[in-house]
C-alpha cells in the first residue's frame, strides 16, 4: 500500500517537474518554426504572381524584377530545422529573407513610378495579399520567439531544469532575432 502511494506521489512530482512539459515545449518550438517557414514559403509563392502582373506593365524595369526573382530563389533554397538550429544557419536564413524583403520593397517603389499600376486591380489585390503575408510572417515569428522563450525557461529555470539535467540535457535554444540581418528583415512598405 505504501509503495503504491509513494509511486503515485513520485509520478505526480515527475509530471509537475518537466517530464512532459519539456518535450511539449520542444514540440511547440518545432511547430512554431514550421509555421514561420510556412509563411515565408507562402510569400515566396506569392511573389511570382506579383512579378507577373508588374512585368506586364513595366517591361523596362527588368533589373528590379530580376532582383526579386533571384532573392526569392535564394530564400527558398535555405531550410532551417529546430534540431540543428545554429546561429550561423539562423543568420544565413534571416539574411536571405531580408534580401527578399528588400527586393520586394524596391518592387513596391516601382508602383510609385508608374501611375497606371495604381489603377490596376490585380496589382492592388496582390499588394494586399503581400501585406497580409508580411503580417502573417510577423505573427508567426512572434509565436516562435515566445515558444523558444518558453522552452528555454523549461530547460533553465527550476524545478523543470532539474528534470532536464536528469533526463533530457537540452541546451538553451538560439532565439530568433533580426539584428544579424542589419535591419533588412522588415516588410516592404505598402501604400494602399
Amino acid at each position: 500500500m505504501f509503495k503504491n502511494i509513494a509511486l503515485l506521489v513520485m509520478c505526480g512530482l515527475l509530471a509537475s517537474c518537466g517530464v512532459q512539459s519539456i518535450p511539449k515545449a520542444k514540440n511547440n518550438v518545432d511547430a512554431s518554426l514550421a509555421e514561420v517557414t510556412n509563411q515565408y514559403k507562402r510569400r515566396a509563392d506569392l511573389v511570382p504572381n506579383l512579378v507577373k502582373v508588374v512585368k506586364s506593365y513595366a517591361e523596362h524595369e527588368k533589373e528590379t524584377l530580376t532582383a526579386v526573382v533571384e532573392a526569392r530563389s535564394k530564400a527558398t533554397k535555405i531550410e532551417i530545422n529546430a534540431d540543428n538550429l545554429t546561429p550561423e544557419k539562423l543568420e544565413k536564413f534571416q539574411a536571405a529573407q531580408s534580401q527578399l524583403g528588400a527586393a520586394l520593397g524596391k518592387l513596391m517603389l516601382l508602383r510609385e513610378a508608374y501611375p497606371d499600376l495604381k489603377a490596376n486591380t490585380n496589382f492592388r489585390d496582390l499588394q494586399a495579399q503581400l501585406e497580409g503575408t508580411e503580417n502573417r510572417i510577423t505573427v508567426a515569428r512572434q509565436r516562435l520567439i515566445k515558444s523558444i522563450e518558453n522552452f528555454n525557461n523549461q530547460v533553465t529555470v527550476p524545478p523543470t531544469s532539474w528534470t532536464n539535467s536528469i533526463f533530457y540535457k537540452h541546451d538553451k535554444m538560439q532565439q530568433w532575432t533580426t539584428e544579424n540581418a542589419a535591419g533588412l528583415e522588415k516588410a516592404p512598405q505598402l501604400d494602399l
